[in-house]
């Protein structure tokens, strides 16, 4: 039996008689319902606008909006009147059996006061009569009437155990299914699909390569996340190789991600909080992340959760926590978080309270959140984060990435002359206090205009000049407070000065003996 097929089974014996089920995928919903009321020997019916009333079984029954002998698919009230469905159920209480109604899409219908009062009665009635009202709908939209006669469950997205089994349905001849490593990816890949997308895309990898491979049901993951508009997948980006300095920050990362699921398996990873001044790489090595584990990257933008009606950002961001559960394994990018939630600093009151809420339930679900999501926050101003933000539990570390040493200036030099095919034998310019970016945009320009490096620096002005003041309280509030991302150990520093990035010369840091990043 399935999660749903039980706690419905619990919940009818226990004689709930008003249950919301809020399910993506209504049809295979009811398809569990019927198997579970042919077990149980229940009668049920079903209502939706398009086909009215309908009762299962074979079984003779007439009520008020009847059209006459009730058999197996018999019509039994007009389509079109969402009130006679209720009615018919209970004018068919005249016996000790159990009988249920599920109400397809009824959420519409509730604005009503005759249709709340008709519900309201039938669920209270139903106590006695042992008559159901089951509504199936994609949202939960209870109106105040009717809250306390409702439970509300969730109609989940299919496990991996189940995903296994309609493949093995659709993917009948041999060598169609691929074996080991290949398998974990195909099931990887499909983790957050609804049966009906998992079905379609296992169907479309058949026809284009002969077997299920994993990128091509990532190509419809992406569109689904897209229609959602909560999430978006990233695919870009290269992997570690592509990314210059961070050493302990990438040891770290990578180490607890290939450790979880091994002999230590209960130790989940739960993530990274990355604090720097803009360009120093953040968002690139979330990207980067992905790829070089081998797991999805998936970006919540924020400011996609709100809606115009009241309650609807507080849903929707409850909603895409859920879809980022079902699709674990996965990395959770949220970009620039300070912005995402500039209200809380100030107590919400600029839009109601509504980004103080939206940010207490991101708080929650990153403490007590249980699925392999690996999640990576950034951030460039540390003052309007709250304390209870980073504290232990919510992440595994917080890194503070300074502007690049003498050696990852070197490394992303050499990286972004290859990108941009520059002549490895030309002269790099003064880069002091230069972050990642502003080299890239350097290399950029120059193929862009075609004119030698030193040349092209002439239209790159640092951050750390641009904004020095701020990037210098930065790094005076990351000392002491903060992970090291390219050293490790707890990360020091002075004012702002020539190269006195993560591994200048002049800096002063508290000295950790280490012979690998990873033995952090």
């Amino acid at each position: 039996m399935s999660q749903l097929t039980d706690r419905l089974g619990e919940l009818v014996r226990a004689c709930f008689t008003g249950i919301w089920i809020k399910s993506l995928e209504p049809s295979e919903a009811l398809l569990e319902f019927a198997r579970l009321c042919r077990e149980e020997d229940w009668q049920l019916l079903s209502w939706d606008i398009a086909q009215g009333l309908q009762i299962a079984g074979g079984s003779s029954a007439a009520g008020e909006g009847a059209t006459g002998t009730a058999s197996a698919g018999t019509v039994l009230a007009d389509a079109s009147d969402p009130v006679s469905a209720v009615k018919a159920l209970m004018a068919l209480s005249n016996d000790d059996s159990t009988k249920i109604l599920v109400l397809k899409n009824y959420h519409r219908f509730l604005s009503s006061p005759e249709v709340i009062e008709t519900i309201a009665k039938a669920v209270v009635q139903g106590k006695v009569s042992r008559t159901f009202v089951v509504v199936l709908s994609p949202i939960v939209q209870l109106p105040p009437e009717l809250e306390r006669l409702f439970v509300v469950i969730d109609h989940e997205q299919p496990t991996r155990e189940e995903l296994r089994q309609l493949l093995s349905g659709i993917a009948t001849e041999p060598g169609e299914i691929p074996d080991g490593a290949g398998l974990d990816l195909v099931l990887d890949a499909s983790a957050g699909l609804t049966r009906y997308e998992a079905e379609n895309a296992f169907s479309l990898s058949l026809v284009r390569h002969g077997q299920v491979r994993a990128h091509a049901i990532w190509e419809l993951k992406t569109q689904s996340l897209k229609k959602s508009g909560l999430l978006s997948l990233c695919r870009t980006g290269g992997d570690f190789s592509s990314l210059g300095g961070l050493t302990a920050l990438k040891a770290f990362t990578k180490r607890a991600l290939i450790r979880a699921g091994s002999a230590h398996g209960s130790a989940k990873p739960r993530g990274v909080l990355l604090l720097s001044p803009p360009g120093c790489g953040k968002s690139e090595f979330c990207k980067s992340l992905g790829n070089e584990i081998g797991r999805p990257v998936v970006t919540l933008d924020v400011g996609s959760l709100m809606g115009s009606l009241v309650g609807q950002s507080e849903e929707r961001t409850r909603d895409a926590l859920r879809i980022i559960d079902a699709m674990a394994p996965c990395v959770l990018m949220i970009d620039e978080i300070e912005k995402a939630f500039s209200g809380v600093g100030s107590g919400g009151s600029g839009d109601g309270g509504v980004s103080t809420r939206m940010f207490g339930t991101l708080l929650t679900w990153l403490n007590d959140h249980t699925s392999d999501v690996f999640v990576v926050c950034t951030a460039n101003d540390v003052a309007k984060l709250p304390p209870e933000f980073s504290r232990a539990e919510r992440f595994d570390g917080v890194f503070f990435v300074d502007l690049p040493g003498r050696l990852q200036k070197d490394a992303i030099w050499e990286m972004y002359r290859e990108k941009f095919a520059i002549d490895t034998g030309e002269k790099i310019p003064s880069d002091d206090q230069w972050t990642g970016a502003e080299i890239r945009s350097c290399c950029r320009l120059s193929a862009l205009l075609d004119v030698p490096l030193s040349q092209a620096s002439q239209n790159v002005v640092p951050v750390a000049v641009t904004s020095g003041e701020s990037v210098d309280r930065l790094r005076k509030w990351a000392s002491g407070r903060c992970l090291d991302a390219e050293l490790g150990g707890v990360y020091h520093a002075q004012a702002i000065g020539p190269d006195t990035g993560s591994s200048g010369a002049t800096k002063t840091r508290r000295r950790v003996t280490r012979g690998n990043p990873e033995l952090n």
